[in-house]
């Protein structure tokens, strides 16, 4: 049986009478693809947030590999091995691609001051080798800029793989993507992250991703887990084919 890396027990948080995490209790395990789905509101980035520290819960705990990250710090939790990657990018645009991934290792490392060379703060092979992953390495030295949004989503991920997670949750990989690319892009990441042997989380609204990238789906609606389970019975539940996939 593989590892618990990620598990919440009775989580709940509300703003104001809108209650958006409802007694959540959940758990993932290692080398697991879980889909996260739901109209907009029904909690999926909440859970997130609370998960990284971004946001605080009013009630429940939640563990990562056994050890209670309830209220920790974003950047601790970051350091204990849970990264993650935005709908949009977070990108430093002024400087180069290969910089971008310099300074995401740099900060997790606290090598970054005024006195400290970037250049130094990591091993080139190491930067090399992320982008490698991504399919970027041909691109290291272009301005962040000018790359496309697929590129741009790539080097988010990028950032994140420096950092060496166990568990990397992407918030709308394919977001802002054409869908002539949304394909190549998620078999990148996803390839990226089986050679990483990286445990992943992702929100995303195109059924079809889910249905071919996805080993589990999680379904959302108002602040609840509606249906937890594979993409076949989950996209298939009549509650969710109403009430999240709109038919």
């Amino acid at each position: 049986m593989n590892e618990t890396l990620l598990q919440t027990s009775d989580l709940k948080l509300a703003f104001g009478a809108v209650v958006v995490a409802d007694n959540i209790n959940f758990e993932l395990s290692a080398r697991e693809r879980l889909a996260v789905i739901g109209q907009n509101g029904a909690g999926k980035t909440t859970f997130i947030n609370i998960c990284t520290g971004l946001l605080q819960p009013q009630g429940g705990t939640v563990r990562f590999c056994g050890q209670d990250i309830t209220g920790m710090a974003p950047r601790k939790i970051a350091r204990l091995g849970m990264a993650r990657s935005f709908q949009l990018p977070q990108l430093f645009l002024e400087h180069s691609v290969r910089d971008c991934v310099r300074i995401a290792a740099a900060g997790k490392q606290g090598a970054i001051g005024v006195w400290r060379s970037l250049a130094n703060a990591v091993p080139d092979g190491d930067v090399e080798h992320v982008l490698e992953l991504v399919g970027m390495r041909e691109r290291g030295g272009e301005p962040c800029e000018s790359l496309p949004e697929g590129h741009r989503k790539l080097l988010d991920i990028a950032m994140a793989l420096i950092l060496r997670p166990r568990l990397l949750i992407l918030d709308e990989p394919t977001s802002g993507v054409s869908t002539d690319e949304k394909h190549g892009l998620m078999k990148t990441i996803m390839t990226a992250l089986d050679a990483a042997d990286i445990t992943a989380i992702f929100v995303e609204h195109d059924v079809d991703i889910v249905e071919q990238y996805a080993t589990r789906v999680a379904a959302w609606i108002s602040g609840r887990i509606a249906a937890d389970g594979t993409p076949v019975e989950v996209l298939n539940d009549p509650v969710i084919r109403t009430a999240v996939l709109g038919e």
